[in-house]
């Protein structure tokens, strides 16, 4: 049944009442200055400017996605809104979940499930990628998409559409950034323009998949809406200076009752719950306390992600079947034989990104990247590219049975997540305070910045974590004092040292913390860090302490065609590197040798990430 062939089934007096207030109330007072009122954090980012990937597999990613979307047809982009709301729509279907169909019948067929769902996400990628690379054609593309999105912005786009809430989230990240970083000068008024389109649709509270279940619905897909995850852009919008009105509008979808109350109140609520789009709703909760100073929503997204944390695989993804399981049981051990969807990957590395940043700038702790690199090696980086018809990676497999494989469907979330998260990824590498700098991904990587009058230039060098050490040489223009902060991991072995100009700092260098090297610099001084990276053992949980996966430094090991092969605690933790720079290691087991492979080094063959020993 498609979204589409059902007209006006929605109860929609409350939402129209409540969305009413917010459109058309006219008195709001005084606009704020936002810039100005909001709650200062311990760390701060860098401007995409700032921050240069250089040759490695990141970047490789990053120019992949900036070339797809740069090159993507305007009009097939725009096609579906042109096509829901009457107008003549020329150019090519871009298919899958991307274009309207009468194929579609959820959960059986999602072809046609969400006409337009990504663009604001296709939009936002590009604009972040402008800012990076100050690359004229690609800012000119966002003008004009943003100006042939404005001529189709029509309440009857969302007339019979299953996922308003959804969609318009996405529309909004995208337009928000397009005048942020592509300093599109119409982009806030049709952002106003497109609010008032899709206030008429949306539900009077944030609603879960249980309260939307309980609403009239004419299939399935129409409980699938994410009403909770629209406060962080709307937040964002009132930073930004849209007005007003998105920090009221950001306050009314709190999922305070069943989401962000309890969790406060370090209530685990995320069992049954999906996955990714409850994660990224913690970043709803890290706005609100950064926009109006909540503390109660600061300690919801703090304890939330580390309920996250205690349930991830050995790689950091986590929600198979996008969903949480419920602590202490055989569930997650379970799904190693039940399901090949065992983490949502280009959106659940965005998402945990975005959380794991923003509690890192808020309370300073280096923790949060640990986390941050797990999931960036052992998951995306794994993902194989979105190819030109839209076919796109989605899920890693950590059956016990694994292949990587393609999604079914062209165009699906993930190829709207993937590019924002590549753009992302030099803002995810460093952070600054007035102290100065810190390295929180060991990446090749540039980052420029002034510090105590001295313009500074540090560029990284390192092929970690397949080597365990990295180079930072620091080019300024005249000597100045500030803090190089190196992140530690909470795995770093005690053999693990810093060396400044060729010598020992003498300093220990203590895991899970910042190891901050205060002293004047000069020009040309070199950093160099190496760490020790041993073989240990994860559990997939406290429950199944046998069920474990190798893992080196922050890389997890997958066993390669492992066969009948059986390996032992003891075995993998003898496990012997197959070339001094190799990233491949072999357990030798009574069967034989068994080789090992960190995740993005996979391609066709078969693997396995736990061993029942």
């Amino acid at each position: 049944m498609s979204c589409k062939s059902r007209r006006s089934f929605l109860k929609r007096g409350a939402a129209l009442a409540a969305g009413s207030a917010v459109m058309h109330g006219v008195a709001f007072g005084a606009t704020t200055n936002a810039a100005t009122s909001l709650k200062p954090t311990r760390l701060m980012q860098f401007d995409y400017a700032d921050v240069q990937l250089l040759d490695g597999p990141m970047q490789e990613q990053f120019k992949h996605n900036h070339e797809l979307f740069l090159n993507l047809d305007e009009d097939s982009m725009l096609k579906p809104f042109r096509q829901l709301t009457g107008m003549p729509a020329p150019g090519e279907d871009m298919g899958g979940w991307y274009s309207p169909s009468n194929k579609f019948d959820p959960p059986k067929d999602m072809t046609g499930y969400i006409p337009g769902h990504s663009f604001g996400q296709y939009l936002s990628g590009l604009s972040r990628a402008y800012a990076v690379t100050g690359d004229k054609a690609t800012q000119a593309k966002v003008h004009r998409l943003v100006k042939g999105y404005a001529a189709t912005v029509n309440t009857k786009f969302y007339d019979g559409y299953c996922l308003p809430a959804y969609t318009f989230e996405k529309t909004n990240c995208g337009l928000i950034d397009a005048h942020e970083f592509a300093h599109d000068p119409d982009a806030f008024a049709v952002l106003d323009k497109s609010t008032d389109a899709v206030l008429p649709w949306l539900p009077p509270k944030a609603l879960d998949r249980t309260e939307m279940a309980a609403r009239p619905h004419p299939n399935v897909a129409y409980t699938w809406d994410e009403s909770y995850t629209l406060p962080e852009n709307f937040y964002i919008g009132y930073q930004r200076g849209a007005g007003d009105r998105y920090r009221l509008l950001a306050r009314r979808f709190l999922q305070d009752d069943t989401y962000f109350g309890p969790l406060s109140e370090n209530r685990n609520v995320l069992p049954g719950q999906h996955a990714y789009s409850h994660v990224n709703a913690l970043n709803s909760a890290m706005q609100s306390y950064i926009t109006d100073g909540s503390e109660m929503h600061l300690a919801a997204a703090k304890n939330g992600f580390q309920f996250v944390l205690e349930q991830s695989f050995a790689t950091g993804g986590w929600g198979p079947d996008e969903s949480f399981r419920k602590p202490g049981t055989d569930e997650l051990a379970h799904t190693l034989t039940t399901s090949h969807n065992s983490f949502e990957t280009p959106c659940g590395a965005y998402g945990h990104f975005k959380i794991a940043r923003n509690l890192m700038r808020v309370t300073g702790s280096s923790t949060y990247g640990d986390s941050m690199e797990a999931v960036l090696h052992n998951t995306i980086l794994g993902a194989r590219p979105i190819r030109p018809d839209g076919v796109s990676f989605y899920y890693a497999d950590y059956n016990n049975d694994a292949k990587k494989v393609d999604y079914e469907q062209k165009w699906p979330c993930c190829s709207g997540t993937f590019p924002q998260l590549t753009a992302d990824y030099g803002i995810s590498s460093y952070l600054r305070s007035p102290k100065g700098v810190y390295v929180n991904l060991y990446v090749p990587s540039k980052v420029t910045f002034r510090q105590n009058g001295a313009l500074v230039a540090m560029t990284q060098t390192t092929e970690y974590p397949r080597l365990d050490d990295s180079t930072l040489h620091l080019k300024m223009d005249k000597s100045a004092r500030f803090v190089v902060a190196l992140r530690v991991p909470s795995w770093a072995g005690p053999k693990s040292v810093v060396r400044v100009n060729g010598k020992t700092t003498g300093q220990t260098l203590e895991p899970g913390t910042w190891a901050e090297l205060d002293r004047t610099w000069k020009n040309d001084d070199r950093i160099e860090l190496t760490f020790d990276m041993p073989l240990r053992l994860a559990p997939i949980d406290p429950q199944h302490p046998d069920i474990v996966a190798l893992v080196r430094g922050p890389v997890a090991l997958f066993a390669i065609e492992q066969g009948g092969a059986k390996l032992t605690k003891s075995q993998m933790l003898a496990a012997q590197r197959v070339s001094a720079n190799s990233g491949d290691w072999e357990v030798h087991t009574d069967g034989g040798k068994v080789l090992m492979r960190p995740y993005p080094a996979i391609t066709t063959e078969a693997y396995r990430l736990y061993q029942s020993t």
